[in-house]
């Protein structure tokens, strides 16, 4: 069984960000001159803008073309997708849309004209060749085309070239060893790009390429006379355990031990025994734990093996909310077991994603720090930290930032000679580097990515992100309009307010009046897992009556009298019924959870989203009411005062499918409730004791029980007989079509005025896919949709159409992923 190693990120102290910021700034008291370090970093930064970066280097595209402009844009999309585009008609089609929405300005000023002088002269080719409508479809037109779209592909392959040391880890390694001879004592850390694994022969196939990279490393390092036996000396390689193992999460955990820990041990050996340093990449938070529990599984086996190696490790990033207590983890890991690890500390590529999925999953907190200069912060507090830990912990401190440089070197100053590195990205930060390194003293790594240029685009989208914002030291080191004093402004200073809003907050932000968000659990979070464990083993069904035919006259003719009683009480207050249920339902999720995994047979992931998606309803309807059920004023003419009044019809049946039992159900009682009718409620026959609580709930919270009535049966004798009842005023039904026409015909048989059919019925959800799209994100998508909650979802994916161009390649990830 699973112990947590780390506070859970979203508990109560960990929303208040401020809080943390002050015991990390605290932390940092003594241990830090900024006036010093800034000083130290002024010389460096005016050398870099003295001398600046050639027009292709990441700094220089950031400044010329911001992410957050249309050119900007434009790039990175064309970085994305084109090289992967495999016909024609689609790679001209997307340069087209995104050049000519881009406005490069030809007579721009700056360093860069040249790139912005050429940016629009492909322009200009492309508003003459590339098609504008499907008239211009002619030879010329097609062959300039296709013309402007290869020098485009040329274009984003040299862009992919600065970022990629090489195609492969032989050419990678002729790369560094001639970027050694311009720069002596470089040491590097390769990657060997790719993303997460999606099926086991994609995780097989990165295995072997770290296997041929450790050996080529080891050999190569023979063959020079490199060989060191301290790894700090030696060059290495990052691996992603997620391109190891395509179920690496926190759900899959035995198999994580069973099948993942081998893989990684048959990459320790080599390693080990060349003497090389591997570093396990950081990913995403809800990862986190299961990441630590697997370095202490593999730390354990080092001691026993390999106890003289110093060259295992991970890398810490500094945007999470954890990120010291993951430091002091690591730490203790490394004491327990006799070892000493390489720690790179890094700020995080993941911050957009974090942030998404706390949004999504209706957390109550982020898991990461929502202003930037937060994790500045956090960032220089786990570098003391790492200093304070030199004894079982090799730090690596990866940064572009001027002014952290010089604050690590203040520290490093402090800490009596500890060992250390400072880390960059190849192709970013050279020229501030170039100058750090003037002290021969100064270690340095660079981390190089080695692959195909397809196999770049993810990794060069994610740091576009993580550094084409406009307040990114990189974007503007080479900004002479920005101040060096403000460029190298403290970052000791928390913000005064909140970034964005909470995520329970999503839909109330800054006094707007929406409905609070439905708070959710995070399932990777040991604290938050355990109270629906323990309510899944507690719960019990039970028993239900089926409904005579006697009980359900007698239950219509209550019904129709407390509709008179509940019609007349105030709309406000019958709102208030509905969000009071929402609060205890939400109260009450370990309870459901436990019941749906009991009684639907369901995913504790999809038990969540189906509690949450009820406590939408009840909040959602009651606002909603509150809103088209209001006394309207219409015109009319002096002297009168005419008013529009809603009520209810009266008694409506609720017919809903045993797929969804809860979120349905409810969302049909609900919604009639709060408009004034009273209820008859016929749930499916397989679920009975989930709509019995809800029931049960609703009444609690104050809806009268002769406003809200449960029928139990089969559908064909309780629920036909409820739509047949002329006391009925309105159906809503979820379910086949072919039952929804039956019930419509009944309806429709009946004398006297007609009766409202609200159905909900089946139907072909389709997702068209061109050759633009990336196919980890056309498989993670189409998984999802087609089959989470078994495929029981009238939104469930139902035809996928795939370009002819990538459709054998997709269809076999597919199967490969279903296989997994």
């Amino acid at each position: 069984m699973a112990i947590a190693r780390l506070p859970s990120p979203c508990t109560a102290q960990a929303k208040d960000e401020l809080h943390i910021l002050q015991t990390l700034l605290d932390s940092l008291q003594g241990a830090l001159d900024w006036p010093q370090a800034m000083q130290a970093a002024r010389p460096w930064v005016q050398a870099v803008r003295d001398h600046p970066p050639p027009f292709w280097a990441m700094e220089s595209l950031l400044r010329e073309y911001p992410i957050s402009s249309a050119e900007g844009l434009a790039l990175m999309r064309l970085a994305e997708a084109l090289l992967r585009v495999p016909d024609v008609e689609t790679a001209v089609a997307l340069t087209a849309d995104q050049l000519g929405n881009a406005q490069f300005d030809a007579s721009s000023g700056g360093p860069h004209q040249m790139l912005a002088s050429l940016s629009a002269s492909a322009i200009a080719m492309s508003k003459k060749f590339l098609p504008e409508n499907e008239h211009e479809s002619g030879l010329f037109k097609r062959v300039g085309a296709q013309t402007v779209v290869a020098a485009t592909v040329r274009a984003i392959q040299l862009l992919g070239k600065q970022f990629v040391l090489g195609r492969h880890i032989k050419e990678a390694m002729g790369e560094a060893a001639a970027a050694r001879k311009a720069q002596r004592g470089l040491r590097f850390s390769y990657d060997m790009l790719g993303e997460g694994a999606r099926t086991e022969a994609d995780a097989q196939r990165y295995l072997a390429s770290y296997l041929n990279a450790i050996h080529a490393i080891a050999t190569g390092n023979d063959k020079n006379g490199d060989s060191e036996r301290d790894t700090t000396l030696n060059d290495g390689i990052s691996i992603k355990l997620s391109a190891l193992f395509s179920r690496y999460e926190d759900s899959q955990r035995d198999r994580v031990f069973a099948e993942l820990l081998p893989r990684v041990w048959q990459l320790i050996e080599p390693a080990a025994k060349a003497c090389l340093n591997l570093t396990i990449d950081a990913e995403e938070s809800d990862r986190l734990e299961l990441s630590l529990d697997v370095l202490d599984a593999l730390a354990a086996r080092i001691a026993q093996h390999h106890p003289q190696w110093r060259g295992f490790g991970l890398a810490v990033q500094a945007y999470q909310l954890r990120a010291p207590q993951v430091v002091e983890e690591v730490a203790r890991i490394a004491k327990k077991h006799g070892l000493r690890f390489m720690v790179r500390l890094v700020k995080g590529a993941y911050w957009d994603g974090e942030i998404k999925r706390a949004q999504e999953l209706g957390l109550s907190g982020y898991p990461v720090f929502t202003h930037k200069h937060h994790t500045d912060i956090a960032y220089l507090a786990c570098a003391r930290a790492l200093f304070t830990h030199s004894d079982v912990i090799y730090p690596q401190f990866a940064t572009h930032n001027a002014g952290t440089i010089a604050a690590i070197l203040h520290m490093a100053n402090a800490a009596n000679g500890a060992p250390f590195e400072l880390q960059r990205l190849h192709g970013m930060g050279e020229g501030i580097y170039r100058e750090v390194m003037r002290n021969a003293a100064i270690s340095v790594r660079v981390y190089a990515p080695v692959g195909e240029h397809r196999d770049l685009l993810a990794y060069l989208v994610r740091r576009l992100l993580e550094n084409g914002a406009n307040s990114s030291f990189v974007h503007q080191l080479t900004d002479s309009a920005v101040d060096v004093d403000a460029l190298l402004s403290s970052p000791l200073r928390p913000a005064t307010h909140a970034a964005f809003a909470q995520p329970i907050e999503l839909f109330e932000w800054k006094g707007s009046a929406g409905r609070a968000n439905s708070k959710g659990v995070d399932l990777a979070v040991i604290a938050e897992r355990e109270p629906l464990l323990r309510a899944v083993a507690a719960a019990r069904m039970e028993a239900v009556a089926e409904a005579t035919l006697a009980d359900m006259s007698a239950a219509m003719a209550r019904l129709q009298q407390g509709f008179h009683s509940w019609t007349v009480t105030p709309l406000p207050d019958r709102a208030v019924v509905l969000r009071r249920a929402a609060d205890a339902l939400e109260a009450r999720m370990p309870e459901f959870c436990g019941l749906l995994v009991k009684e639907a047979h369901k995913t504790l992931g999809d038990c969540v989203s189906e509690v949450r998606e009820a406590v939408d309803f009840c909040r959602y309807y009651a606002d909603q009411a509150e809103v088209k059920l209001a006394t309207q004023t219409l015109p009319g003419p002096t002297g009168e005062s005419n008013e529009l009044h809603l009520r209810g019809r009266g008694v409506f049946v609720c017919i809903s499918p045993w797929n969804f039992p809860l979120a349905i159900f409810a969302g049909q009682v609900v919604a009639a409730l709060v408009a004034g009718n009273s209820v008859a409620a016929k749930p499916a026959e397989q679920t009975p004791s989930v709509a019995q609580r809800f029931v049960d709930l609703l009444i609690e919270c104050g809806v009268p029980s002769d406003a809200l009535m449960l029928l139990h049966g089969a559908g064909e004798v309780v629920g036909a007989a409820l739509v047949s009842d002329a006391r009925t005023a309105g159906v809503c039904f979820t379910g086949s079509t072919a039952v929804a026409k039956i019930i419509n015909r009944s309806l429709a048989a009946r004398d006297g005025a007609m009766v409202p059919l609200i159905a909900e019925t089946g139907g072909i959800n389709a997702m068209i896919v061109d050759s633009t799209a990336l196919p980890e994100q056309v498989v993670d998508a189409a998984v999802q949709s087609a089959f989470r909650s078994a495929g029981q979802r009238c939104s469930a994916l139902r035809l996928l159409c795939v370009h002819e161009g990538i459709a054998d390649g997709v269809i076999a990830m597919i199967r490969g992923a279903l296989s997994e």
